[in-house]
């Protein structure tokens, strides 16, 4: 969960080197938003804030990718609306707007027209004091967070209406379907159908979901019996399957999705972008052979996860991360792989360094596993 700040981050500024300060003003990229009503949380990459009455935005943001995100508060009360948030790659200097719509308590379609930024651009120095600055102190923290992370792959993955919202949106089917579709689902209910089942069936709003890759399955379809115990114990061919149909180009963009994935939970709180984080750390854990082939990728594999785990907060993610043995089931069949495969021994001692922290951390035994739902498959014939 991103940390919480009031009035570090002023602290901060005023701390810096004018000249630093002047210079991170002038080449750094702002945020306008307009309109958001006091008591809003809002936030950016790692750090949240509840605005006052003054907040007109965030100022000296660095180039890059960034993750804003808000909460509406229901007036009159301290009841906190869904999380909502967008992804953006910020260039240098660039001037981005929003505008909060009271009625929806979400950002509004308002477009600024061509005049309006320029008229932004001007007005910078005035806008200065309605601004927050960015959070340098964090920086660091959050670029761990998002390294692979590139604007190509940021905008493949972000839903089509552009926000990652942390509940799902669901609609009927007279609100996605076509005639024909609508028509072919009530020629397939029985003549005696109850009211229910008469009544339109809910779905995800295609337009709210995240465009994760689907991972393909463990083995191909014309397997032995042979093959299948060991593509269910070593999902390389799985893995294999996935680079060249999807990142074939950048296979490091795989771990690029792994991390848009851990934000959207840790930062957006989405659940099934836990659930894939899950199924692609779980994938690459259990690739034995590809861990001979893909060594580059292996080797940034275990920065990204040291990183991602070293921000799992005490008191928020760890319960989950650790149910049913999840991290501990894969992670020890990671290590073992990798001491068995052919990686060159400059891997497989960042791979040991690796597991000391995690075992100094967490507590965690890695010797001493009871395998569960993501154990090794055997297949009897």
């Amino acid at each position: 969960m991103a940390a919480k700040q009031t009035k570090k981050d002023d602290k901060e500024e005023a701390s810096m080197d004018p000249k630093t300060a002047r210079k991170l003003f002038d080449e750094g990229a702002m945020l306008v938003f307009l309109d958001v009503p006091a008591g809003t949380e809002f936030g950016i990459d790692y750090n949240s804030w509840t605005v006052g009455t003054r907040f007109r935005g965030v100022k000296m943001i660095p180039p890059g990718l960034h993750f804003i995100y808000y909460s509406a508060i229901s007036q009159g009360s301290t009841n906190v609306g869904m999380r909502t948030g967008f992804f953006h790659y910020f260039k240098q200097r660039e001037i981005l707007v929003k505008k909060w719509d009271v009625r929806l308590e979400d950002i509004s379609d308002y477009q600024p027209t061509e005049d309006e930024i320029k008229q932004y651009k001007c007005n910078r120095e005035k806008l200065d004091s309605f601004m927050g600055p960015y959070p340098y102190h964090s920086l660091k923290q959050w670029v761990s967070l998002s390294t692979f992370v590139s604007e190509t792959l940021m905008n493949s993955l972000i839903p089509d209406n552009g926000k990652i919202q942390s509940v799902t949106e669901l609609i009927g089917d007279k609100e996605s379907r076509t005639t024909e579709q609508r028509a072919e689902i009530r020629a397939s209910l029985p003549e005696d159908a109850t009211v229910e089942q008469q009544m339109p069936q809910m779905h995800v709003n295609p337009e709210t979901k995240i465009k994760f890759t689907e991972i393909p399955t463990k083995h191909p379809t014309n397997a032995n019996p042979e093959q299948l115990t060991k593509y269910n114990m070593d999902s390389t061919y799985s893995l294999q399957t996935l680079i060249e149909s999807q990142y074939e180009a950048n296979k490091l963009d795989l771990l690029g999705e792994m991390q848009f994935a851990f934000i959207c939970f840790l930062l957006g709180q989405v659940y099934d972008a836990f659930e894939h984080w899950k199924s692609l750390v779980h994938l690459l854990c259990s690739a034995q052979e590809a861990i001979s082939t893909h060594s580059d990728l292996y080797n940034s594999f275990i920065t990204v996860l040291y990183f991602q785990l070293g921000e799992i907060p005490k008191d928020f993610f760890i319960d989950i991360v650790s149910s049913n043995n999840f991290l501990t089931t894969c992670l020890t069949e990671f290590f073992q792989n990798l001491e068995d495969s052919s990686a060159h021994e400059e891997l497989k001692s960042r791979g040991r360094k690796f597991k000391k922290s995690l075992t100094r951390k967490f507590k965690w035994d890695f010797d001493d596993l009871e395998c569960g739902e993501y154990a090794p498959q055997v297949v009897m014939f």
